[in-house]
């Protein structure tokens, strides 16, 4: 699969969260990083086919098996969404090789924090309270995700004299030449030799951990009537909001179609979600739903993406509609406040994928091959470090 096809942009300018597939993409804007080809960029470019259950351990594939376990480090700033991005790749390596994982936390004191995350210039002295130390010993594969990792990143290298392997998820806004491997989503149109995108997020769903939490989580949801949805509910970000109005007529959306269906509901807020929208969920949209999550108690999450037979999720949440994906369960967008933007080509990414539909009020059934973006990008990882390793 040519991947840098399925980065074609929508147009310019900002659009609202309706655009979908069937409108013609305009030409896209690549950002390009340095061209300069190395070995661990020739390699990664061999490994970019998507990859399938029936694989083999990349580390054979280079004649390269490590004494003990590969230390691995997954850095950022401790936020959920962000923090399991970093997670998710890190287990995908682990499903290939063994690894000793540690979950490191950090943030920046002010005013260092106030700086571009490639102007810090000792950040491991400006650290603040409550962070992580960032000391060796340095692990084999460092991966970090958000912009208070970068800082990390970025001077690792040299404090391991180039011994650690520096992965980078979402858009680091340097070069991606500081790090060994960055791994963007498609839709931020970031390109350069070491630079593998991805359709979405890394994530931590797999279908092991959906049957676990189905068969652990306190309600037998899999005995609930069918069909069963599950309602992924997100909130503000940067271009996108749910307000009280759109909260309410999701709700009522949801509320016909359990109505007309005899279904049931599983609902989930989101940290991000409003106090305003969440009164308006909690109002008209829980009195319909077997289960309705707002962060008390067993999280439901990966019971009810492991339980349902649909899933709704709002548009303004990547790391949701990624997730989702990987179930092969089809998915229906709920429209949002606010710009699409980079929001538009992700959903046609997906659209294309035949993932994801934009709900237009009548419920429909479909199949697809689950989005195994995670697993794809771990094996090109393990196997550019496994390259670089056993030569040194």
């Amino acid at each position: 699969m040519d991947l840098r096809r399925e980065a074609a942009a929508s147009p310019g300018h900002h659009t609202p969260c309706t655009r979908w597939h069937d409108e013609e993409p305009a030409r896209r804007q690549i950002r390009r990083g340095d061209r300069r080809t190395t070995p661990c960029s020739r390699l990664l470019r061999c490994v970019l086919a998507p990859a399938t259950p029936r694989q083999s351990a990349p580390l054979r594939s280079v004649g390269y098996q490590p004494a003990e376990a590969i230390q691995v480090w997954a850095v950022s700033d401790g936020r959920a969404g962000i923090e399991n991005q970093a997670l998710g790749l890190a287990e995908a390596i682990g499903r290939r090789a063994p690894i000793k994982l540690t979950v490191k936390r950090v943030a920046l004191r002010t005013p260092w924090s106030w700086l571009p995350p490639g102007f810090v210039p000792a950040p491991r002295q400006a650290l603040s309270v409550g962070s992580d130390p960032i000391e060796p010993p340095w692990p084999d594969i460092f991966i970090g995700c958000g912009r208070a990792s970068v800082p990390f990143a970025l001077g690792l290298r040299d404090w391991s004299k180039h011994r650690t392997f520096v992965v980078q998820l979402q858009d680091p806004r340097v070069n991606p030449r500081e790090f060994d491997v960055v791994i963007p989503p498609i839709h931020d149109g970031l390109e350069g030799q070491n630079v593998l995108p991805i359709v979405g997020a890394c994530h931590r769903v797999t279908p092991q951990k959906l049957d676990e939490a189905v068969l652990d989580f306190p309600t037998p949801l899999e005995d609930l009537p069918s069909p069963r949805f599950a309602v992924l509910i997100g909130g503000k970000s940067k271009r996108n909001d749910i307000s009280a109005r759109r909260a309410r007529e999701i709700s009522d959306t949801l509320a016909t179609v359990q109505r007309q269906t005899g279904g049931t509901l599983m609902a989930t807020l989101s940290r991000r979600t409003g106090a305003a929208a969440r009164l308006q969920f909690r109002t008209w949209l829980a009195p319909h739903c077997a289960v309705f999550y707002e962060g008390e108690g067993p999280n439901p999450y990966f019971a009810m993406l492991g339980a349902a037979d649909h899933i709704f999720v709002t548009a303004d949440s990547v790391n949701m509609a990624t997730e989702a994906a990987a179930t092969a369960k089809p998915i229906h967008v709920l429209d949002v406040d606010g710009k699409a933007g980079k929001l538009a080509r992700f959903h046609q990414s997906l659209a294309r994928r035949g993932c994801a539909r934009r709900w237009a009020g009548v419920l429909e059934t479909w199949t697809y091959p689950p989005l195994l973006e995670t697993e794809r990008v771990a094996a090109a990882v393990l196997t550019a470090w496994a390259a670089r390793a056993k030569t040194r």
